[in-house]
């Protein structure tokens, strides 16, 4: 995720503390296999940017647990310190997924805060960077932010949705392992959950907890599962929202998801576009559901020319549908840009003229700008996602898998082909594939929308059978994730997070209202502090064309 102008420069805090977060430190003693690392020592010191009284420190921690007294790299860490320090309970860590998103930043973009308010000020809120991401030793590619952006403007398209356009996709892909490897190769071999899990444990001793609360989103659900798998004793409250299926996405086979999820929650943006009649501005004659069809296959015979010079083409298109799908309270921006581009592709040169600056907008709340030297993002979410899981090796596989994918959807290929940098990229050899059956030592909290097009409601019930002490919490409305989208669901799990009260089996929150109708719930999801945004390779869009 790409958090809303954090401008934290973690970096120089903890270069005034005297540690050095973004390098390899080779350990001075002898490594001893299998030796239980120290709980590292934390100097907490004000962040150069954040909100007052934020804190930010750095965690070193063994680069390879196979040798914990070998060389070290160092974990940033933000805190937003508990306000109620008479009825403090300890610390709640936060990921908000991506792979790839920054927990720092999640802390000091105003979450932190929220969070901490939500728990009556009696939890100490700490984001991290897990390795490899962000300012944890970062893995970097490419020399500049330019260097880049040059790598990712050799796609022509975002996803390829005609067959000649699969071959050259897939040798783009193909470059970054090399380049990764080639470049920064030592992070590059230790960036697994299993790992990112094992230095959790570490920051849970290090604040000085005797078992982990934790709330995770989206990919940070994985570490979530995995946390619960390989340190079952040590949870103390546990809370996963926007839940992928750790066997599916463990195995490679996340697209028996993604193939569906993303269409059945657009089918509800149709759906509810047209209950919502003029206060959405794709609602047409016919129906919106008619009148999307007709603009994907017009899209996909030939793309709008726009007045720069640019074109608006079918990849993008899906690539829209898909970022649409992550906050029903950003329904109506995309249902105008559905709108300019159909009325663009019948010949509408204002239309057309319009669709830059609005697609610009929508950009900006889902990724806004980080003010950072060089943001790792793209590169990192390959770091952690080609370590875990094993992808197949050839154009014919993937071709194969492409066309399952489309028979699901016309968002399943957008999903799939943005795993091909993984097929010349090997996995760790300390991932953890499962089982993902431990009974933990507290009950987890697993929390699941009925209509989410990211990671879908299917993720949350499968985990919930996995883990034998586990409850479910179901959100039977729209988006990735339940948490401040949802006065019921924020409560339940501000209160489980609190106490380790669980909600009543089988309990369903009611769905806000429709959100293309301007509502007092509407507005106060909106404002909310966003926790998870499209992941970093979906920059591509922002490039190919």
């Amino acid at each position: 995720m790409d958090v809303r102008s954090i401008r934290f420069r973690v970096a120089a805090v903890l270069a005034a503390a005297g540690a050095t977060v973004a390098t390899l430190v080779a350990g001075a003693s002898p490594a001893v296999a299998g030796e239980t690392p120290a709980a590292p020592r934390l100097s907490w010191q004000a962040c150069a940017d954040g909100p007052a009284g934020a804190q930010c420190s750095v965690a070193t921690v063994p680069l390879d647990y196979d040798h914990p007294r070998g060389s070290t790299i160092g974990v940033a860490l933000a805190k937003i310190p508990a306000t109620n320090p008479a009825g403090r309970i300890g610390t709640v860590f936060i990921n908000p997924g991506g792979p790839g998103g920054s927990g720092v930043g999640l802390a000091l973009s105003g979450f932190g805060e929220f969070l901490r308010d939500n728990l009556g000020g009696r939890f100490d809120v700490v984001g991290f960077d897990p390795r490899g991401i962000g300012a944890s030793a970062p893995l970097q590619c490419f020399g500049s932010e330019a260097e880049q952006a040059a790598y990712l403007s050799e796609f022509q398209v975002v996803f390829p949705y005609r067959a000649a356009q699969e071959r050259p996709f897939f040798a783009t892909s193909a470059e970054l392992a090399h380049r990764c490897l080639a470049r920064d190769a030592t992070i590059a071999r230790h960036m697994s959950t299993a790992d990112v899990v094992r230095d959790l444990d570490l920051l849970r001793r290090a604040v000085g907890d005797r078992k982990l609360t934790y709330l995770g989103f989206s990919y940070g659900t994985y570490i979530g599962n995995t946390y619960a798998n390989l340190f079952p004793g040590n949870v103390r409250a546990l809370v996963i929202d926007g839940v992928l299926d750790p066997r599916l996405w463990s195995s490679g086979w996340q697209i028996k998801s993604d193939r569906v999820a993303t269409q059945k929650e657009f089918g509800e943006f149709l759906r509810l576009c047209d209950a919502a009649g003029d206060s959405c501005a794709f609602a047409a004659p016919g129906g919106s559901a008619a009148r999307w069809e007709r603009l994907a296959s017009t899209l996909r015979a030939r793309p709008v020319t726009l007045p720069d010079g640019t074109t608006y083409s079918y990849d993008l298109l899906i690539a829209d549908g898909t970022s649409a799908m992550y906050g029903p309270e950003d329904w109506p921006g995309y249902a105008e840009l559905f709108d300019l581009v159909a009325d663009a592709a019948l010949g509408d040169q204002a239309a057309a003229g319009r669709i830059a600056a609005t697609r610009a907008r929508l950009a900006d709340r889902l990724r806004p700008a980080r003010d950072e030297p060089y943001n790792n993002g793209f590169e990192a979410y390959y770091g952690n996602q080609c370590a875990d899981t094993q992808y197949p090796s050839t154009l014919a596989a993937f071709s194969a898998i492409g066309r399952y994918a489309e028979a699901g959807s016309r968002f399943g290929p957008y999903w799939w082909w943005y795993n091909t940098p993984c097929a010349t990229w090997p996995t760790a050899p300390d991932r953890y594939a499962g089982p993902w059956t431990a009974r933990t030592s507290a009950p987890v909290l697993v929390v699941g929308n009925y209509f989410d097009g990211v990671t879908d409601y299917a993720g949350a019930q499968a985990s919930a059978r996995l883990l034998p002490n586990s409850r479910l919490l179901s959100y039977a409305g729209w988006g990735h994730t339940a948490y401040g989208r949802n006065t019921c669901t924020t409560d339940h799990i501000d209160a489980y997070l609190l106490t380790g009260a669980l909600p009543p089996r089988g309990t369903v929150c009611p769905a806000n209202p429709n959100p293309f109708l301007p509502t007092a719930a509407s507005r106060a999801a909106r404002e909310a502090p966003r926790t998870v945004t499209p992941p970093p390779w979906s920059a591509i869009a922002d490039h190919a064309g």
